[in-house]
């Protein structure tokens, strides 16, 4: 049987430009690494509002993710996050076992958290086994402000980066969630919100864990724990998500304690593990 020669690409006959236009985001993002939203209006052709909400989508699907500097990079749902360079993969791996122990221990689910920008990227879960057990989140990407992890970590940086995270310009207008596809994903706040969200995370701090009581799931609570190297700096975070009908006994019993315990484990072996580039990662003391 003869091969036929391959053809040329040719365009569809029915071209759908906003899909072409988040097709051609997600190669800009593979080839380049990293693009601010004006470049990426520019290589689109677009307004600079129509490649926010394209970039908003990318971000919500896990293609895209957001750094301090406002700067897109490929998401955990292209397999190159940002953070991809070789550490969060050892991280795992050395975390794993005691996710695991954890999950038998506490016979909740047990998942492992990075920070990146102003979103939770979740890497890893050891699921209970338990039948009522809050399931795998392996692969998911959410607001750091609103699961325990991303708030512990959050908790870590100094007020500078979370005022460039978070605090919105006092010229800036005020775009209600929801009325702008191209908002969903900022979430800047007013100073008076700011304020009180920087006072959560301190006490958290001061507590050593953060919580989240159904904020990114109805019936779903969550504690986080930050994880940390031998220089002090936040690698991670390990939370224990929980049907929040067990929350208030959890919180009560052993949890956090059983939590401090493993991670106090897992800071042993990742104590050589340098983790993200990013020198105000930690809390300046």
């Amino acid at each position: 049987m003869q091969n036929k020669p391959m053809g040329t690409i040719r365009t569809p006959t029915y071209m759908l430009g906003s899909v072409d236009n988040a097709l051609r985001l997600l190669q800009l993002l593979r080839d380049a690494g990293a693009i601010r939203l004006k470049d990426a209006a520019a290589e689109l052709g677009t307004a600079p509002s129509t490649a926010h909400r394209l970039l908003a989508m990318l971000v919500y699907r896990g293609f895209a993710v957001q750094d301090e500097k406002r700067m897109y990079h490929p998401g955990p749902a292209l397999g190159v996050g940002p953070a991809s360079q070789g550490w969060t993969r050892d991280f795992t791996d050395l975390c794993r076992p005691h996710m695991e122990a954890l999950a038998t221990l506490a016979d909740e689910t047990v998942n492992l958290v990075i920070r990146v920008g102003s979103q939770a990227r979740f890497l890893w879960t050891a699921e209970a086994a338990s039948i009522l057990r809050v399931g795998d989140r392996r692969g998911q990407v959410l607001p750091a402000e609103l699961t325990a992890g991303g708030r512990i970590l959050l908790a870590e940086l100094p007020r500078t980066v979370l005022e460039q995270l978070y605090l919105r310009p006092a010229d800036e207008p005020h775009i209600s969630k929801g009325q702008s596809p191209a908002y969903e994903t900022d979430r800047r706040m007013a100073i008076g919100e700011f304020e009180e969200f920087a006072h959560e995370l301190e006490a958290a701090r001061n507590l050593g864990f953060a919580v989240n009581v159904e904020q990114t799931e109805e019936g779903v609570a969550a504690i986080g724990v930050a994880i940390r190297n031998g220089r002090g700096a936040a690698l991670g975070a390990l939370t224990v998500a929980v049907p929040v009908t067990r929350y208030r006994q959890h919180l009560r019993g052993r949890l956090v304690a059983q939590m401090q315990a493993a991670v106090r484990g897992i800071e042993v072996d990742v104590a050589d593990i340098a983790g993200p580039d990013v020198p105000n990662s930690t809390v300046q003391k």
